[in-house]
């Protein structure tokens, strides 16, 4: 029986499996990148090793075949990972200037923490990932993701979360314009970038 839980250290090599079979625009990105693992290593694992209380999980019974990880303020995250995340990240994937090939501009991103940074995220502090394998979407368990990561940032007292989405992801963009999240009000023509306030039904 599939079911929302916290995320369990013991779940880190799902979260890597899930990042990059969904990391190309929604699709697998499997071979794409020198190292399978390097999706991974920026959009999942610094999530759920440094924030671990807002990192969830839909455990089927025998994997876990989706998760949500979030930061309730991004500012204070990027921080936490320049200090405690990136000198291992740099030990695994040493900066490459210029960066020319995908490999070496993903890494780049990795090494730039201050990206996680937009503007106009006064009201939405907080920021999230989620992905969820093909076999479990569709099925309300990203809906359902999103409603208890609300949840605990209410309890936080956070305002907003907000998200950053592929142009070309629109798969995604259709999903989170469904459960409400908008183009954050400092810039309502930036598709790409979108927020909700954590006292929203979805």
């Amino acid at each position: 029986m599939n079911r929302i839980r916290q995320y369990e250290p013991r779940d880190l090599a799902d979260l890597y499996e899930i990042c990059v079979r969904t990391g190309a625009s929604g699709g697998d990105a499997t071979g794409q990148y020198g190292s399978d693992d390097l999706l991974g290593d920026i959009f999942a694992a610094p999530y759920a090793t440094l924030e671990p209380e807002l990192a969830f999980v839909v455990d089927t019974g025998d994997r876990v075949a989706g998760y949500l990880v979030a930061t309730a303020d991004t500012a204070a995250f990027v921080e936490r990972y320049r200090e405690e995340w990136l000198p291992r990240f740099d030990a695994k994937y040493p900066l490459v200037q210029p960066a020319v090939t995908a490999d070496e501009e993903m890494i780049a991103r990795g090494h730039n923490p201050d990206s996680m940074l937009a503007p106009g995220t006064e009201l939405f502090p907080a920021h999230l990932h989620i992905d969820l394998l093909p076999e479990l979407q569709g099925q309300g368990f990203g809906r359902a993701l999103v409603r208890t990561l609300l949840a605990a940032l209410r309890e936080r007292d956070v305002p907003g979360v907000h998200l950053g989405v592929g142009i070309r992801n629109l798969g995604a963009r259709a999903f989170y314009a469904r459960l409400g999240f908008r183009p954050l009000p400092a810039d309502p023509t930036n598709e790409t970038l979108l927020g909700i306030r954590t006292d929203a039904e979805v």
